[in-house]
């Protein structure tokens, strides 16, 4: 950020206010006017927003994994969009044939409802004092936390939903994205840290062998999703007399999954994030990475408004705008729980 450019309205705001005058007649402060304090104050806000917005939070994995769309206007309140199943099969006809089968997409319509997510932060005058006596900048860490408080719902949003705001998430109730029944061994137990390199490798043949049944292998998930802790087990887990682990075989040999993360959000103790931590499970998700299958729908991304001025303090308001996850091709994801 340029130091020597500011926000014009910004400038603006703090010029309406009292706040500069305030900081002139401190001697301290070494202004000349209250003109100069605005232009100064205006800079290192938009030094603070900058910083805000280059912050990122590996933790929040839907924020970086899965495809991001923004492409309804943030004035929308609803988006209607169509979960699609291929259908119709051709033969074989006569030189004149007049009845031709018919092959078409059959689409469902869903309508989100798109939700603002809020945070603010703000300083004092008596910071402003504070930061320019010790010469430093105001304290970033402020519009940190903002951000990162409006990318926690964001993403908790995405994996999750909102029931009470009619918002869909990966891991939704009724989103129509199939769940796969995880084999059991020792009667009841499906965790893999239960089970032996072989019986997880079966699972995760068995979860791609479900998608391909279930669409006549039209779908082919490139992208799996593990708990933090399943994921350190199986990059461990060696496949006895072969010199593997059960990730670099999966890496090496699975047809299809080119890409395999760990989140923590798919573990059986983040009960603010996966619907089925209240069972005590851990959850895999098997999906192909491609905008057209499902995007996580930000009308809005993050955005700091101008500066609001409120007595010998200011407030810089933080917006963004979600509708969840809008998933058009559910067969394309599959839900594993229990891993």
């Amino acid at each position: 950020m340029d130091k020597n450019t500011y926000s014009k309205q910004d400038y603006d705001a703090l010029m309406m206010s009292t706040i500069p005058q305030s900081l002139v007649e401190n001697k301290a402060m070494r202004f000349d006017d209250a003109n100069d304090a605005s232009v100064f104050f205006a800079r290192e806000l938009d030094y603070i927003k900058a910083q805000s917005y280059d912050v990122e939070y590996p933790e929040f994995t839907a924020l970086g994994l899965f495809p991001i769309s923004s492409e309804v206007n943030p004035g929308a309140e609803t988006v209607t969009y169509y979960s699609y199943d291929k259908v119709g099969l051709a033969k074989i006809i006569n030189n004149y044939a007049t009845d031709l089968p018919r092959a078409d997409a059959k689409g469902k319509p869903t309508t989100a409802y798109i939700k603002s997510v809020g945070a603010s932060y703000g300083y004092s005058v008596q910071e402003m004092r504070a930061s320019r006596m010790a010469g430093k900048s105001l304290d970033v860490r402020k519009a940190e936390a903002a951000r990162r408080s409006v990318d926690y719902l964001l993403n908790k949003i995405a994996w999750a939903g909102d029931k009470d705001n009619g918002l869909i998430g990966l891991l939704s109730e009724n989103n129509d994205i199939p769940l796969y029944t995880v084999a059991t061994v020792d009667g009841s137990k499906t965790a893999w840290k239960d089970k032996t390199a072989e019986q997880i490798l079966a699972d995760i043949n068995g979860m791609q062998m479900q998608v391909a049944r279930t669409t006549k292998n039209v779908e082919r998930p490139d992208t799996l999703v593990l708990p933090s802790d399943v994921f350190i087990d199986i990059s461990t887990r060696q496949i006895p007399n072969t010199g593997y682990t059960v990730l670099k075989f999966l890496k090496e040999n699975a047809p299809y999954i080119k890409n395999i993360v760990a989140a923590s959000e798919l573990q059986a103790d983040a009960t603010d994030v996966n619907p089925y931590a209240a069972q005590g499970k851990n959850v895999a998700f098997l999906f192909t990475n491609d905008a057209k299958k499902f995007t996580i729908e930000h009308p809005l991304p993050f955005y700091q408004y101008p500066l609001q001025a409120k007595g010998l303090e200011i407030e810089i308001p933080c917006e963004a705008r979600t509708a969840g996850a809008v998933i058009y091709y559910p067969l394309s994801a599959l839900i594993a729980v229990g891993v």
